[in-house]
């Protein structure tokens, strides 16, 4: 069984089953409908800066987490600053490495052995997509299984697959997270998950699968998605296409977990996020359901960071292994 729903967290569980504030999304929704992920993954990142001083004050050992970003995308650069933030505001170390566009497959190979075998990094992430040019599964298999904390290589798909512990990619474990602090017992439960990136879809649908769910993968070759996913306690939306998801997709009472962030211009020139479910229609017939903004995304860093200690533990528990 993976180890999500450890209970080393019970105040992020209870920041989300009673919301003070934070989640966004209609009225119309319901405070009671709304699954608040800002405020989890807030106090997910409190608890795990608990832990962090905890743990050093055991071993000596403050864990770090290296981000390295290809190119100069400014959305990329803003979320990898972020990272950054949130990782030293959790009392963990950040190694930020900031290469060229020209940088090549060889040169950021080279830079990811030298990670693996640095003892004061514990976490190594790869910032996608990479530069055309740059085989992007070769360098997520290159980081040490023990320090892929996006949970991305084929060790780690492996391991989850099998049910066997290891580091989870980060959103899936965070809507994992959010179910759990929603409905708690999952087992026997109907789920569908719609998408089936290896990203996204694939490892939420192994790790409910190893919660007990009866569980479904709507893709782009489902013959009628719409009447898959009616049949669904569980609805979780993974696919990047927004609004994707109306009122007629859900069955009454379900919980639906809304992964899609999409940026769209409003009327007033500025922007604003969407998701992949029409939350105004969709909400009223949900049970529960994650707004966006305020859901799922916040829940991602928080996990990042949550993974982050998980491997600076083992390093600890194995500290040979590389």
């Amino acid at each position: 069984m993976s180890d999500f729903s450890s209970p080393e967290f019970p105040h992020a569980r209870k920041a989300a089953e009673h919301p003070e504030g934070g989640a966004s999304g209609s009225a119309a929704a319901g405070r009671e409908k709304l699954i608040d992920g800002k405020a989890f993954a807030t106090a997910l990142t409190k608890e795990t800066a608990e832990q962090v001083r905890a743990f050093h004050a055991e071993h000596g050992v403050t864990p770090g987490l290296a981000v390295v970003l290809v190119g100069n995308d400014p959305a990329s650069e803003v979320y990898v600053r972020n990272k950054a933030l949130q990782t030293h505001r959790a009392g963990m170390r950040s190694f930020m490495h900031m290469l060229p566009e020209t940088t090549s497959e060889a040169e950021l190979l080279t830079l990811v052995d030298r990670l693996n075998h640095d003892p004061e990094i514990h976490g190594i992430l790869v910032q996608l997509p990479l530069p055309a040019g740059v085989d992007a599964r070769r360098v997520t298999n290159a980081i040490a299984p023990e320090k892929d904390v996006d949970g991305l290589g084929e060790v780690n798909a492996g391991r989850l697959a099998l049910g066997l512990p290891g580091l989870v990619p980060c959103t899936p474990l965070g809507c994992m997270m959010l179910l759990k602090s929603a409905i708690g017992e999952l087992r026997g439960l109907n789920a569908v998950v719609v998408g089936a990136s290896n990203l996204v879809g694939k490892p939420m649908a192994l790790l409910l699968l190893n919660e007990g769910c009866t569980v479904s993968v709507a893709h782009i070759d489902t013959v009628d998605p719409q009447a898959l996913a009616r049949t669904a306690d569980i609805l979780v939306v993974a696919t990047g296409h927004r609004a994707l998801v109306t009122k007629d997709w859900v069955k009454p009472g379900a919980t639906v977990i809304d992964v899609g962030i999409t940026r769209i211009p409003t009327d007033s020139g500025k922007t604003k996020l969407v998701g992949d479910v029409a939350f105004d229609e969709v909400a009223p017939v949900a049970g529960r359901i994650t707004p966006v903004p305020g859901g799922v995304g916040p829940m991602t860093i928080a996990c990042l960071l949550r993974n982050t200690l998980t491997a600076a533990k083992m390093s600890v528990a194995s500290p040979d292994v590389v």
